[in-house]
């Protein structure tokens, strides 16, 4: 008999119970699930290589960090193809109604019951099927490209191409620099693939993206009760990538508190989460990028020159002229 096709799903839930119910019932269909605890964990999964993989997406309507619909909205503004489906209580219609309008393709009415599940999976994975021809390109590229897949002639441009092939064999820091529409981040991704941590982790963060309070969570994670609003602890990206390869994009826009951080983990390897007595040891490689003069930013203040100096170990230059291409 053929063995079933293993598809990825995200569950956006904060309840162990549940998230090890549901996960137990997907698996059944041949579903591998992936976790994320709140809204924000959920966005930034996306960017991952198994959020570039996802098959469907499965939040509960009292997801942490935002109210459903609203979050269902801005996963379907990333990735219109992706299928998302809500658990809601029973009783609850009009909550249901506002997820199916912000674009949720099922709901499930919780307590979770294993048959109703695994056909509203399966059904969301035949629609994803079906619109599979009208995603967008970035959203079908399955790999990072290679060093020769990149196309552009400039003389500079491929001097530093040949410079991030030599680098990407290394665990150097590498800072790429160059104006918007370059090509950083598909050289950070042939960095990636070319190298010894090709098949591990790959997250990547645009820091100029995120509220510049919100960057040290999002970054080295929080225990439960750090601050404000931290109703369950978060792992932060850099842990999540130990072993693998973090992408800061604008990395000239870390607050000072977070560039201490980095620091400390380029220069000891350890990050320290937010609200945590306790330090852990990672092992990951980082390239940063950004589109303005470096230099200026230390000039000004704004950026530490010991963080300059750390993440400048291998840097590349990219002309504007000179345009990279998928």
């Amino acid at each position: 008999m053929a063995e079933k096709e293993t598809r990825l799903l995200m569950l956006v839930d904060d309840e162990p119970a549940q998230c090890r119910l549901v996960a137990a019932i997907a698996g059944r269909a041949g579903w591998r699930t992936i976790f994320a605890r709140d809204a924000e964990t959920a966005i930034a999964m996306l960017g991952t290589q198994d959020g570039m993989m996802l098959d469907a997406i499965l939040l509960d309507q009292w997801v942490p960090g935002s109210d459903a619909a609203t979050l269902i909205a801005e996963l379907k503004s990333r990735r219109p193809a992706l299928p998302v489906l809500l658990m809601t209580a029973i009783g609850s219609t009009d909550s249901a109604i506002e997820a199916m309008r912000a674009g949720a393709s099922d709901y499930i009415i919780k307590p979770v019951a294993a048959e109703r599940l695994i056909a509203a999976l399966s059904l969301a994975a035949e629609h994803a099927k079906d619109f599979g021809e009208l995603q967008p390109l970035t959203e079908k590229i399955g790999h990072q490209l290679e060093f020769d897949e990149i196309i552009g002639t400039a003389p500079a441009f491929r001097t530093a191409l040949a410079i991030a092939a030599k680098a990407a064999r290394s665990k150097a820091p590498i800072l790429i620099e160059g104006e918007g529409g370059v090509g950083k981040e598909v050289v950070a991704d042939a960095i990636h693939a070319a190298s010894p941590r090709a098949r591990l982790p790959f997250l990547k963060v645009n820091c100029g993206a995120i509220a510049p309070n919100l960057l040290d969570s999002v970054l080295f994670g929080h225990e439960k009760d750090a601050f404000a609003g931290a109703f369950d602890r978060r792992v932060g990206i850099l842990q999540q990538a130990d072993t693998g390869t973090v992408f800061l994009d604008e990395i000239d826009h870390l607050p000072s508190e977070t560039q201490v951080r980095l620091v400390r983990l380029l220069t000891e390897g350890e990050i320290q989460p937010l609200g945590s007595p306790h330090s852990y040891r990672i092992d990951v490689r980082v390239i940063t990028a950004c589109n303005n003069d470096l230099a200026a930013k230390i000039a000004s203040g704004t950026l530490r020159e010991d963080l300059y100096y750390r993440i400048n170990i291998v840097q590349l230059r990219y002309p504007a002229a000179a345009r990279s291409h998928r």
